[in-house]
């Protein structure tokens, strides 16, 4: 059968956090670049989409492709590593270290960064006919998210921060759960299928993905947004990150370790008075 049940797709997290962290670091930055080129593209497509039908599910709806193209790649969102890597140093794998998952974490964030600023520049010009016209509908409704989505939490305050990074963890639970929910299946459609779901909720429940902001903030930015790129990071890109992490590994990632792993494999069964070990699937 194509599907995989969850004693098997929790190893398979821990193995694919393992295999990360022992990833050169020429291999991380590439897979991580082109992960947030790709995924940030499909934010700008379904933005178009959005915009020009005036329907913001059907962009929601679309969004998921370049999540389902950079998965099926091997490339790497700095949402994912956040909830698989840590679950190579919980399980105690030989070699792993805080270090090394300090190190991923960084070089995944500067990959997915340099991937959807490129995408940004390129979308600028496209909006703008290479910076020699206002941008036209699309790249005003970026420009639109970038101010709502900083200076609109700071008009609040310290409810802005929390509400942003609320949406940020929120976002990274959905993200994480798609990204476990392509281990489900051994067939690319079974994939597709498990990932798309969670995906498009988290885009049109308007949550906050840091490699998306990636892209939509500075190509903002560039568009004449009235916002700072301090308001960007301290007003959005950091809040998401802290919420991502704490989203993706306290509700996808450790949950199912400690169900799955350290719980549901292990029973300790009593009778006539002796107690085993053993083991019984966790299903």
């Amino acid at each position: 059968m194509a599907y995989v049940a969850p004693s098997e797709f929790v190893t398979r997290m821990i193995d694919a956090g393992e295999a990360k962290i022992f990833m050169s670091t020429r291999d991380t930055l590439i897979r991580a670049f082109l992960a947030g080129a790709l995924l940030t593209l499909s934010a700008a497509f379904a933005v178009t989409v959005t915009v020009q039908t005036g329907q913001p599910l059907a962009g929601a709806i679309l969004f998921p492709v370049g999540f389902c193209l950079l998965y099926l790649m091997g490339f790497d969102l700095l949402t994912g590593v956040f909830t698989l890597v840590p679950l190579a140093l919980l399980d105690r794998r030989p070699g792993v270290t805080l270090g090394g998952v300090l190190r991923i974490w960084g070089l995944v964030f500067a990959g997915n960064f340099a991937g959807a600023f490129l995408v940004a520049v390129m979308m600028t010009i496209t909006f703008t006919f290479g910076f020699t016209e206002a941008p036209n509908a699309v790249g005003q409704a970026i420009r639109g998210i970038g101010e709502a989505r900083t200076v609109g939490y700071a008009e609040h305050g310290a409810a802005g921060m929390l509400t942003l990074f609320t949406r940020g963890v929120l976002c990274n639970w959905m993200v994480s759960t798609g990204v476990v929910a392509a281990m489900m299946s051994t067939s690319v459609s079974g994939k597709v299928i498990g990932m798309w779901m969670p995906v498009m909720l988290f885009f049109y429940m308007g949550f906050e993905h840091s490699v998306v902001n990636m892209f939509l903030f500075p190509a903002g930015l560039m568009l004449g947004g009235n916002f700072s790129v301090m308001d960007y990071l301290l007003w959005n890109e950091i809040p998401t990150v802290i919420g991502n992490l704490v989203g993706g590994l306290a509700f996808v990632g450790l949950t199912l370790y400690a169900t799955h792993v350290r719980m549901g494999a292990r029973r300790v069964v009593a009778g006539d008075g002796a107690a085993g070990s053993v083991r019984v699937p966790a299903e």
